[in-house]
């Protein structure tokens, strides 16, 4: 009994020692101790992720306001101000209307604006000054000629002469533009006919190019970062340096002679050909991320396999990928994300002249060679195309850090 109570105080005692050194360590002060350090560190983390979140989340946000506003408000203010009213600079407006003679004037009279417009903060006859008048105010011109703007956009010209067959003179407009939002950018790029086909085959052949380009390394990947994990074999070190040394292999550098090759044995410019270039390029990272996660699993649980009857294969397939589905997950966001916004390898492997296999980033690239002004299009298109690469990231986020750093900690 009293042998009992003694080994039952010999545990107790370690025990109760660490909770006095932990509570002396997370009492020290904030400027000298342990927890000091760590609590500093831990807010640098905060703040630095904090900064990261802001800045990517700054452009998208953006581009999501941006595809639901007109091309002048996107042209005349920025997205943040986009609930606020804002000054217009309209385009130049050259007077028209029937002339009528009263005494010894001509006077045309009318509205600038064909259907009723916001109120006119300013107005001018020039370019250059375009806010030298405001509402009711009266601009004299040459030859004897006046104009006098309402801030309904209605107008007074007179004239001591005839301005039959004559140029009548531009007038520059600032309104006061409410906050406005509108669906017909995605009607336009989703229903058009014109536009909707156009991008309804551009996503389904991001989404030809995508899948395959995403499964086919992480299956060569997988099957390759086991054997250089787990199977002894001559050369495997050597294996190891040559992945290590290809991920800082430039793509550019690989792109003609790739592409040569492809053309040679009558794979270029087609789907087989783009799926086996990103297969290439995303295999050096895949194989290196896995094969870091491979060899941090337990080694108890593999040998006792092997002593159990288990061949390689069902070690492989029954329990090093199942435990090793973060690193899959992590790679596969990777491996998608980047595929899905290519636009250099599809424009290398993939375009013809038909434009049948034109993925979702060269449609867009022709939409800005088409529409150059036509901005709200295009951030209609762009933000289109980025909704499949949100869905994914948010719904396996979880999984990329996890397997980002897989293996950097024994």
């Amino acid at each position: 009994m009293a042998d009992s109570n003694a080994n039952r105080d010999d545990g107790a005692f370690p025990k109760a020692a660490r909770q006095v050194i932990r509570g002396i360590f997370q009492s020290a002060p904030s400027g000298g101790g342990i927890a000091g350090q760590k609590s500093g560190l831990t807010w640098a983390v905060h703040l630095s992720v904090l900064f990261l979140v802001f800045l990517w989340l700054f452009p998208t946000v953006g581009l999501f306001v941006s595809s639901f506003r007109t091309g002048d408000q996107i042209a005349s203010s920025g997205w943040w101000s986009s609930l606020s009213t804002q000054e217009l600079q309209n385009p130049a407006i050259r007077l028209s209307g029937d002339e009528v003679q009263q005494g010894d004037l001509f006077v045309i009279e009318g509205n600038i604006f064909e259907e009723p417009g916001p109120s006119i903060l300013s107005w001018g006859t020039s370019s250059r000054a375009i806010d030298a008048f405001g509402p009711g105010d009266t601009s004299e011109l040459t030859r004897d000629r006046t104009v006098t703007l309402e801030a309904d956009g209605s107008f007074r010209f007179t004239a001591l002469e005839s301005q039959e067959g004559s140029r009548l003179p531009r007038v520059f407009t600032t309104t006061e533009s409410p906050p406005e939002f509108t669906f017909e950018n995605y009607n336009l790029m989703l229903f058009d006919e014109n536009n909707s086909e156009g991008m309804a085959r551009a996503f389904f052949n991001t989404l030809t190019v995508t899948i395959p380009a995403t499964i086919i390394p992480i299956l060569v990947a997988a099957f390759a970062a086991y054997a250089l994990a787990w199977m002894e074999f001559p050369g495997r070190a050597l294996l190891v340096a040559f992945v290590v040394g290809l991920l800082v292999v430039p793509l550019q550098l690989a792109l003609i002679p790739l592409l040569k090759l492809h053309l040679g044995i009558g794979i270029g410019k087609g789907y087989l050909g783009v799926w086996l270039a990103h297969t290439g390029f995303g295999l050096p990272l895949a194989i290196y991320l896995l094969r870091n996660y491979m060899v941090g699993l337990p080694r108890d649980i593999i040998e006792n396999a092997r002593v159990d009857g288990a061949t390689e294969f069902q070690i492989f397939t029954k329990i090093i990928l199942p435990l090793s589905f973060p690193a899959l997950a992590s790679f596969a966001i990777l491996q998608f994300l980047w595929t899905w916004n290519d636009l250099l390898v599809a424009r290398v492997f993939l375009i013809d002249a038909s434009g049948q296999t034109t993925v979702m980033t060269n449609q867009i690239v022709e939409l800005l060679g088409t529409r150059g002004g036509n901005w709200e299009i295009l951030a209609t298109a762009a933000f289109i195309s980025i909704i499949v690469p949100l869905c994914v990231f948010f719904a396996m986020q979880r999984y990329l850090v996890r397997g980002l750093l897989a293996g950097s900690v024994k």
